[in-house]
């Protein structure tokens, strides 16, 4: 089987090289096994047994049809190779899964599925979204993610935190399929914890050092998105 370069403009997904190390040691393999399968079963003839060193060492990092390859002869999914995907593209060779397949299954034209995973932006409706989220296995907060809505969701979560939260309870639970009664009480929440923390690093400092309650809150409001879903988390039980 030949595997088909992918095209120059196309990114590498993020690769575990440690990951990588490990399955192949587990198998009783050396680097040179790994390079022998990869030329004769899937048709790579210029990888080495020191490209597949590098690839180890993350000297280097395998190209998509390289990752696929790679994970055929170490006989674990794709998924198993590369870090936490963020891109919609990353999610799909993740899953293992060829870009046709998807747009099967989400109801897109192939062309214009993979014009919106090179451009990293998702335009599908919410039928769409909801089938893209089963297909691809997303988490809620994944599916925030990669259908872009990220951004807007941190920008309401920092107004909250910062003035007023009950006037976000309605636009948040509007963005996002939850309940507005959890909604709500991760809002208060956030709220609580992003408030008293600045009071208690202005304390602690006399009232002097507002430079560090700054920097506390610029911090906490950096990393709004994760604390939101961990406090949902927390929350719904789950």
């Amino acid at each position: 089987m030949r595997v088909h370069q992918p095209s120059a403009h196309q990114p590498t997904p993020p690769f575990n090289a440690p990951a990588a190390r490990k399955l192949r040691g587990a198998l009783g393999m050396g680097p040179e096994h790994v390079a022998y399968g990869m030329n004769t079963s899937y048709g790579l003839p210029y990888v080495t047994p020191d490209l597949i060193v590098a690839w180890e060492r993350g000297i280097a990092a395998p190209s998509n049809s390289e990752l696929i390859a790679l994970a055929g002869v170490l006989w674990c999914s794709p998924g198993e190779l590369i870090g936490a995907p963020r891109t919609l593209r990353e999610h799909r060779i993740a899953r293992g899964l060829a870009a046709e397949d998807v747009a099967r299954a989400v109801g897109l034209e192939l062309l214009a599925y993979v014009r919106m995973e090179e451009a990293d932006e998702w335009r599908g409706n919410e039928r769409q979204s909801a089938a893209l989220a089963e297909v691809l296995d997303l988490s809620m907060a994944d599916l925030v993610t990669v259908t872009g809505l990220e951004t807007k969701l941190a920008e309401m979560l920092r107004d909250a935190v910062t003035t007023r939260w009950q006037a976000y309870v309605r636009p948040v639970g509007k963005l996002l399929p939850l309940d507005r009664r959890l909604v709500g009480d991760v809002l208060r929440s956030l709220h609580t914890e992003y408030q008293g923390q600045m009071v208690a690093t202005l304390s602690w400092s006399g009232g002097a050092a507002a430079g560090e309650a700054d920097d506390a809150g610029r911090d906490f409001l950096d990393r709004i998105v994760d604390r939101f879903w961990s406090v949902v988390q927390r929350n719904s039980g789950g």
